[in-house]
């Protein structure tokens, strides 16, 4: 066939197809626009799931009478004028495809007015055709209805879902932007009937009343709210607690600049920074806004810009990775059982690890001879984590985890708080402790590295022996020292002492793709988690252990202070709180 230029009407149509998905794309783009415009409320209005009407009305900046066709012209925006604007795009759009390519597949109608001038102006398209525009009331801002979606392409209507599934993909879409910009008032009905009514949230205490109503109160009640800033990057948002993650990866939000994104990229740096919490098969919940310099990430990489590349992606890895860990090593035991907000300094995220101690140290233990001058008489006998013998009064106010009773089933410690019944789980809790001061050891001392009697030859592609050569430093602080064999060939000379006789060509290769991808490593630092994680699991307080009040009480006290210790290494949680309340309910007290 000869070479030809198509007619504009199957041009709109093709771009329709990157750009019109389903009713859920078309409102995402008409909404996008209205925060662009600099909306402060928006109102959303569906029919039958959006296949037979989408209105979105708000009160952003307009559109002047001579601009209403243009808009509806292809590559016609007025979000950026040159190749500079393109590299530091900070509005949702600016590609000029979206209205006349929903308009090229639906009954359209757009009514805007600005503020200068006294009315709005009115203008309908039907399957592309547009007609001249015609004085129309309507206040400042812009309303735009979409009839009949797709009723020109038979086709394309034939791949839509039910109503109710096309509903729920728009209403999933709706639920993302009341997320990313909690700013704007925002509200959705279905059918007549009033689904969200969301009104601006600036502050904490809102913003979080805001993630109650559209994921649920659950969340934010088991939620860390964290912020931090650093070296031009500033992310927060809210972090579920490990003990709150889903058999599911449903509740992961990410924001870029404002831009809700799916990037694995980011998705793994939130995902490496839970990794010492999280257990076997369960997926974190979080809410994240990550917020940079417009010119340090590409939004122009998707069609439906969903996928952001970053101009230095280790360093922003790192960041993430770093701040997520950071918070999460706050999960120790506090006065109350629920999250709080954690403000990290705006300095470079630096994990802050329990001190490293040979055993643990002996606290005061509960004696059974009453009360000896307004105040219990506590007194520490030798034990096997310690032999030294103290004496102390009861303090007016008890710590979190409270004073050891006694044991239970030769499993869990009982202690009492100042309002609750604590019960702990010595295996986990101890482990915990362990592995963090095993991690401590291994950082501050760093990689022990062992040297191979005949070097490793492993094979390797062109490219990775590239990387190699680039990061030789890189490996070497990482245990791992190489020497190029041959074309494809690395000597591997020494490792990481505690790997052992692993299968350390496969690391080699592993932490070679992570270094090509995002210039660092972290395949080589969670292997050696693992295997400090099983030597604490290993050297732990067994079950069935009888174990005295003093060495409860050590363990208590350990706990409170070590990071991470409301879970094991395992993920599973180390102690559960009985509050009062609690209590008086399985009793049936006060009824």
């Amino acid at each position: 066939m000869p070479i030809l230029r198509l007619p504009s009407t199957l041009v709109d149509q093709i771009a329709a197809g990157e750009v019109v998905e389903r009713p859920a794309s078309v409102a995402k783009e008409l909404i996008e626009n209205s925060l662009d415009a600099g909306a402060r409320a928006i109102e959303v209005e569906v029919e039958r799931g959006g296949l037979g009407l989408i209105r979105i009305r708000d009160d952003g900046h307009g559109i002047s009478k001579d601009e209403l066709v243009l808009a509806l012209s292809r590559h016609a925006t007025s979000k950026i004028t040159s190749l500079d604007d393109l590299a530091a795009v900070l509005t949702l759009g600016f590609r000029g495809e979206a209205l006349p390519s929903i308009a090229s597949v639906s009954r359209f109608q757009l009514t805007s007015r600005t503020a200068a001038t006294a009315h709005g102006w009115q203008l309908v398209a039907d399957g592309g055709a547009v007609d001249a525009p015609v004085p129309a009331p309507h206040p400042v801002g812009t309303t735009i209805e979409v009839r009949d979606l797709f009723h020109q392409v038979p086709a394309r209507r034939k791949f839509m879902r039910t109503e109710s599934t096309e509903f729920q993909h728009l209403y999933g879409m709706v639920e993302r932007l009341a997320l990313a910009r909690p700013e704007v008032a925002l509200t959705l009905t279905h059918n007549g009937r009033r689904l969200l009514a969301l009104p601006v949230a600036t502050t904490q205490e809102a913003q979080a009343r805001r993630i109650a109503t559209v994921l649920d109160a659950a969340f934010v009640t088991h939620a860390l709210h964290v912020e931090h800033e650093s070296i031009g990057l500033r992310l927060e948002g809210w972090l579920g607690l490990p003990t709150a993650a889903r058999g599911q990866p449903d509740r992961q939000y990410l924001f870029v600049n404002g831009r809700l994104v799916r990037d694995r990229f980011l998705a793994s740096a939130v995902r490496v920074g839970y990794r010492d919490v999280l257990f076997h098969g369960r997926h974190p919940a979080y809410v994240l806004k990550l917020t940079l310099d417009p010119t340090r990430v590409d939004v122009n990489a998707h069609p439906q810009k969903l996928e952001v590349r970053f101009r230095d992606p280790g360093t922003i890895h790192d960041f993430v990775r770093r701040t997520v860990d950071a918070a999460l090593a706050a999960t120790q035991p506090r006065d109350t059982a629920g999250p709080g907000a954690v403000h990290l300094p705006a300095t470079e995220p630096r994990v802050v690890e329990a001190p490293l101690q040979g055993s643990l140290a002996v606290y005061p233990a509960h004696s059974t001879s009453g009360r000896i001058g307004g105040h219990y008489d506590w007194t520490a006998s030798a034990n096997a984590f310690g032999d030294s013998v103290a004496e102390a009064a009861v303090p007016e106010v008890l710590p979190p985890l409270g004073f050891a009773l006694g044991q239970v089933l030769g499993l869990y410690i009982l202690a009492q708080a100042q309002d609750s019944l604590v019960l702990v789980d010595q295996h986990a809790a101890h482990e915990r402790v362990i592995y963090e001061q095993l991690k401590l050891a291994h950082a501050t001392r760093g990689m022990a590295r062992q040297a191979l009697l005949v070097p490793l030859a492993v094979e390797v592609s062109l490219p990775a022996m590239e990387v190699a050569e680039e990061h030789a430093a890189a490996l070497a602080d990482l245990g791992l020292v190489v020497t190029p064999g041959g074309p494809r060939t690395l000597l591997l000379r020494e490792v990481p002492a505690v790997f052992g006789t692993r299968d350390l060509g496969g690391l080699l290769r592993d932490a070679l793709a992570e270094l090509a991808e995002r210039g660092t490593s972290e395949r080589l630092e969670g292997a050696g988690h693992q295997l400090l994680a099983t030597v604490a699991c290993h050297a732990a307080v067994r079950a069935h252990r009888t174990l005295t009040l003093a060495e409860m009480n050590a363990l208590l006290r350990e706990m409170e202070k070590t990071n991470r210790s409301d879970q094991c290494n395992h993920g599973r949680p180390t102690w559960v709180r009985l509050s009062v309340e609690e209590l008086d309910r399985l009793f049936l007290r006060g009824r």
